[in-house]
This record gives C-alpha cells, structure tokens and sequence, in this order.
C-alpha cells in the first residue's frame, strides 16, 4: 500500500468491503459483472479513492480501497452500493427483475481495514512512549 496525502494530512488507510445482490441472487455475469468493475472504478477516481483491487463472483463483490481520512467506511459503502445499483439497475433489466425495483444490493455489508502493523505494535508503541 502506497502512503496518501491531502493538504493536511498523510494517510495509508485501506479498506476491505464485501456485499451481496438482495437475496443473494447471482447476478453479477458477463456484461454485469464487467459494468459492475468499472462503475466502482470511476466512481473512486472521480472522488479521490485509489481501488488497489476489485473482484466478484456471481453473487457478490469485494473491493480494497484507500482512501482519504475525510470519508467514513461507511459513506465510502453507501456511494459505491448506491451509485453501482442506481447505474446497474438503468441499464441492465435482468438484476432488476431478479432484485427488485428499488435497490441492487442488500443493506448490510463487510468492512475491514489493513494497514502495515498490528494492534498489539501500535499497542505496544503507545505504551512505551509514556511519560517520555
């Protein structure tokens, strides 16, 4: 991972997401599955995400993203899961069909984080640094 700057900052924050189409329908083939890879990849380069990875299988998708301090996981969440399914559901009428009208994806999703030290280094930084 690559160390990022802004006007005030220096960060190396990377994030892992995972989500499903509502009912785990598998929906994400072919041409779906290709626009699915790269509405998420304009949408981080218009908003200033770096996309260190994409994948997806039929049914769901994992993304690994870096991105500024100023975005939350979860908005970070909220615009790729909002903008791919406004844009998937447009153009595409067979995830609409088998997902519904109103919404692509499911509300809930996975988000982790990854970073070049554990918990227990920065513990143990944190600790030492006492009282010096």
């Amino acid at each position: 991972m690559q160390n990022g700057k802004t006007r005030w900052t220096h960060y190396n924050i990377a994030y892992r997401f995972v989500w499903i189409p509502k009912y785990r329908r598998r929906v994400l083939t072919g041409e779906v599955q290709a626009e699915t890879k790269h509405l998420i990849g304009k949408w981080c380069e218009r908003h200033g995400l770096t996309l260190l990875a994409i994948e997806t299988d039929r049914d769901h998708v994992h993304v690994f993203v870096s991105a500024p301090p100023r975005f939350s996981p979860a908005q970070i969440a909220g615009l790729l899961k909002g903008y791919s399914s406004k844009c998937l559901r447009e153009k595409f009428p067979n995830p609409k069909k088998k997902c519904g009208k109103d919404h692509l994806w499911t509300q809930a999703y996975y988000v982790g984080t990854a970073g070049n030290v554990s918990a227990e280094v920065i513990r143990r930084y944190i600790e030492e640094c006492q009282g010096k």
